[in-house]
């Protein structure tokens, strides 16, 4: 039971089927685990979430996966959505916010920080900010006509340098992806306060739930996510290498800090027959692999992520196509993808690679034998992730995956 008051109860009565759908939407983040606390149940049956994409049909908008976008760039690139209900719940779940609080959230929209309002209760304070005055002003008017502007104030700037004149904060909750940590989202943190923030690490995204400790900040848990990329001084986009460019059947490589292929050769080794290497690792249907591809980016090298649309499983060019990537060894003039084959259990898949190119068997065995080792080794275990201030000795850190950015150092360590 919602232990503060809703701020919506004197401006917003509920129709009985507009309730119904935000019932039937907690029932499933329930379901999905993404909603677990009597409190975050009870923010989620309460904001009226559908008066903030008033172009949207309503049902869709209590869909508990549905991310409607809100805006997108010249060239038709996403830049702002709000994220879909189970991606808030996860995130909320996450930063553990308690009556009170003073609750900073980078990358605005008006439902999530309406949200963090029913968190904090009257005598909190959330201040969301967003460097897209057509965002702000968006979140401005959903506050406003749900009665949230009482304890939500809306800031246009840029997320990058946080909000100092509202600072020390108990809470940051960053809702947009960021390849990196700025300082000023250290320093104006509580020590001991929880910094939840999509974190992308060598092309892989999880939002992570970090506590600060002095100047560096530790792991306690993340989720697999996917986030629209941060804009302004921090923007630091991947950079894709197409592999094969006919319309509607792209497949490209995922760059992050990863060495640069020899795209040409590449090429070649995509249209080369394929070969393929299995593991005897096998994993339920339903199962993520996301510790899985952490464990992979963490112990090898050259891994980037291959996107490949629909139409290049179609023609047999690949046979995984993912938009967001599959884990993929480069290996010179070869690579290795990660997939998965089903097996006589209909609920169990076995894991193995598809590789290409001359040394494709290499590359594919090189990977089946590093899923063979997060098996036996530390499938159950967790990764540990620390962010670090550039300049950190390497002495100073975990021995482990080190991923070096403008201003950190980032950690990815294993038990």
């Amino acid at each position: 039971m919602n232990d503060t008051p809703a701020p919506t109860s004197e401006k917003h009565n509920a129709p009985a089927s507009e309730q119904q759908m935000r019932d039937a939407m907690v029932e499933r983040l329930i379901e999905l685990g993404a909603a677990r606390s009597g409190r975050v149940v009870a923010a989620f049956r309460s904001v009226p979430r559908h008066l903030a994409t008033p172009e949207v049909d309503m049902a869709k908008t209590y869909e508990a996966e549905f991310a409607p976008v809100t805006k997108t760039d010249a060239t038709g690139v996403n830049i702002s959505s709000v994220s879909a209900p189970r991606i808030q719940a996860m995130q909320i779940e996450q930063a553990d916010i308690q009556p009170g609080m003073n609750v900073l959230e980078i990358g605005s929209g008006g439902v999530n920080a309406a949200y963090l309002a029913e968190m904090v209760g009257k005598q909190g304070r959330v201040v969301t900010m967003d460097i897209d005055h057509d965002v702000t002003q968006r979140a401005e008017e959903f506050l406003k006509a749900t009665g949230y502007d009482r304890i939500v104030t809306v800031i246009t700037a840029d997320g990058e340098h946080g909000v100092a004149g509202h600072a020390p904060y108990d809470r940051i909750v960053v809702t947009v992806q960021a390849a990196d940590i700025p300082p000023a989202w250290v320093h104006q943190l509580k020590e001991g306060g929880r910094l939840v923030v999509p974190l992308r690490m060598r092309g892989m995204t999880r939002t992570v739930a970090f506590v600060r400790d002095r100047e560096r900040l530790v792991s306690d848990g993340f989720e697999l996510c996917g986030f629209v990329p941060m804009q302004g001084v921090g923007e630091n986009r991947v950079r894709l290498v197409l592999l094969h460019d006919v319309e509607e059947e792209e497949i490209a490589l995922r760059l992050d800090g990863h060495p640069e292929p020899d795209a040409a050769s590449l090429r070649v080794a995509l249209g080369m027959p394929r070969v393929e290497a299995w593991s005897g690792v096998t994993v339920a249907g339903d199962e993520s692999t996301e510790h899985l591809d952490l464990w992979l980016t963490t112990a090898l090298d050259n891994l980037p992520l291959m996107a490949a649309k629909i139409g290049a499983r179609k023609r047999g060019l690949v046979g995984s196509a993912s938009p967001i990537g599959v884990p993929t060894l480069v290996g010179g003039d070869s690579f290795a993808y990660r997939t998965a084959r089903p097996t006589d259990d209909p609920d169990r898949y076995e894991l193995g690679a598809i590789g290409h190119g001359p040394q494709g068997q290499k590359v594919a065995d090189r990977l089946v034998e590093e899923i063979q080792i997060w098996h036996s080794d530390h499938r159950t275990h967790r990764a540990h992730i620390e962010v670090h201030p550039a300049g950190t000795p390497d002495d100073r850190l975990p021995a482990g995956r080190l991923v070096d950015r403008p201003h950190t150092r980032v950690t990815i360590t294993w038990p």
